[in-house]
């Protein structure tokens, strides 16, 4: 799969993302970057998705989504979509983050309640949202690991006195500094012991190489809404 030609359109060519991954296209040297191409990327920001969405419809192009911090509305938007042209939404293309969210998912499942969940993530300085669309994800993971709904049982910004864990919630804390690319731990606390998923992202090279993945994945699928677990369960 690695080797087929592709052409990726970019919706933010001169953001970091759109730059990263174009210089990972110019190393696969199978995938070429176009105004028009088989795959149209979207990593902007939330307020030109309603454009991305409306331009993949048009022309009947699969588009991958990496823009975080949508609200409800981005949601309903997307799964519009999903019904005409092959949609993947990713928080995060790496393909390590995928697996860490599948093992996240299977540990919730058999540690239970009995251990508490903390997520913690760290990015870069001018990072917008928090917590980072990763950290909610891998959240969503542990709660479908519990079958529970992680809006109705997280718990984010502690600050104060008095403060009690709930249990069986999900914790998130969010660090920003520096130009870190992307750290996250999903941390389970038992008695008297730690379980600790990390993931560490040295480069947006990484989400890069993840997002031509997720993109050769798309190209020729029907219309649907997928996500990095397909793109690992295919790989």
């Amino acid at each position: 799969m690695s080797n087929l030609p592709l052409t990726i359109a970019l919706t933010a060519p001169n953001g970091r993302m759109g730059r990263a991954i174009t210089d990972a296209a110019a190393e696969d040297g199978a995938v070429r970057i176009a105004d028009d191409g088989d795959v149209l990327v979207d990593f902007s920001a939330p307020e030109a998705l309603r454009g991305s969405l409306a331009r993949a419809v048009a022309s009947g192009t699969p588009l991958l989504i990496g823009t975080t911090g949508l609200d409800a509305g981005g949601d309903a938007d997307i799964a519009e979509a999903a019904r005409q042209v092959a949609v993947l939404r990713a928080a995060n293309t790496s393909l390590g983050v995928a697996l860490m969210s599948d093992l996240t998912e299977r540990a919730a499942r058999v540690l239970g309640t009995a251990w508490d969940i903390e997520i913690v993530e760290m990015h870069h300085a001018r990072k917008a949202d928090a917590p980072s669309g990763t950290a909610l994800a891998l959240g969503e993971a542990a709660a479908a690991g519990r079958g529970v709904s992680l809006a109705e049982h997280s718990e984010r910004g502690r600050d104060g006195t008095g403060l009690v864990r709930v249990a069986g919630n999900i914790g998130f804390a969010s660090l920003r500094g520096g130009t870190v690319a992307g750290d996250h731990d999903v941390i389970f606390a038992g008695p008297q012991e730690r379980l600790i998923l990390s993931h560490r992202a040295e480069s947006r090279a990484i989400f890069a190489r993840g997002a031509i993945a997720a993109a050769r994945f798309l190209h020729g699928k029907p219309a649907g809404l997928y996500s990095m677990a397909d793109v690992v369960a295919a790989s």
